[in-house]
């Protein structure tokens, strides 16, 4: 899916605990040299509700500017702009996502809440649902680590690694790429695979120091324990196997449980590859 050159990196703000997304995001916004969107929504209903028509739109104005403050201060010169749209937040970021560069949004305090996760969750219906790459973040910061990227083979997952191999470069970091394997596979013949999948793909990240670790176990398990040292989590949205929902258990589990931010990379059109991976040629996002 090709974007326009000046997408935005939109930003999901439903309450004062979503504004450490704001810095995230603009980090994010300032690597890839795009604009910064901040949107929150206004529901008429609940206002009406209220004690005060007019407390509830008082406090989304008051959000927007704070969150535009955070933005200018993480990156100063950063191009930002808000917005207050009069409707439900799931669906207008869902639109909105059709025309993004990236989408980034709070994690609804799924994190080390220990808690059964609906599955309409605002972030894991974004995850199964948006148009372009999510990124969930959490409300503790994450620690200085590797930037980890689970790779299972499937074209998806070469997307994703290509996405990490830019974000460890922007963020000058140690990329971690991880594949989890059955006990009864060969882990010598495996990470052979993967690091000629790493070679394939580095390219102009030829700087980025790579690690290849290839674990027995489950993935979502084998991912989630890798990234309690990482300062962000890169996954693809679903492996390619038939019969997979929109999203898939690996990226649902990091969603729910691990610490740290989580970027599901969805919505990029496939490059094409060598060897047995190869798919047609398509647009990519830049």
């Amino acid at each position: 899916m090709a974007v326009p050159a000046d997408a935005a990196v939109v930003v999901g703000l439903g309450s004062t605990l979503d504004l450490p997304v704001v810095e995230q995001a603009a980090q994010e916004a300032a690597g890839h040299h795009r604009p910064l969107h901040l949107l929150n929504t206004f529901d008429w209903q609940a206002a009406f509700a209220a004690n005060s028509v007019a407390a509830p739109r008082d406090e989304a104005e008051k959000l927007i500017t704070t969150a535009a403050q955070l933005a200018h201060q993480a990156e100063p010169g950063l191009t930002v702009s808000s917005e207050i749209v009069e409707s439900a937040m799931l669906p207008t970021l869902i639109r909105r996502s059709e025309t993004a560069f990236l989408l980034a949004v709070g994690d609804s305090g799924m994190a080390g809440s220990g808690q059964c996760v609906p599955a309409d969750t605002p972030a894991v219906q974004l995850a199964a649902r948006a148009g372009c790459p999510l990124l969930v973040v959490r409300r503790e910061p994450p620690p200085q680590g590797p930037v980890l990227v689970g790779v299972d083979g499937s074209p998806s997952s070469h997307l994703a690694l290509q996405w990490a191999l830019q974000c460890a470069a922007r963020r000058e970091s140690r990329l971690l790429a991880l594949r989890a394997v059955e006990y009864d596979e060969d882990t010598d013949a495996v990470t052979e695979q993967l690091r000629e999948t790493l070679n394939r793909h580095a390219g102009r990240h030829s700087s980025v120091p790579i690690e290849c670790r290839v674990v027995r176990g489950d993935p979502a398990e084998v991912l989630i324990e890798a990234s309690r040292s990482a300062q962000v989590a890169l996954v693809a949205a679903r492996g390619d196997e038939p019969g997979r929902a929109m999203l898939g258990a690996v990226a649902q589990s990091l969603l729910y449980h691990s610490p740290a931010p989580v970027v599901v990379v969805r919505g990029l059109a496939e490059e094409p590859l060598t060897g047995p991976d190869a798919h047609p040629t398509q647009d990519q996002r830049p």
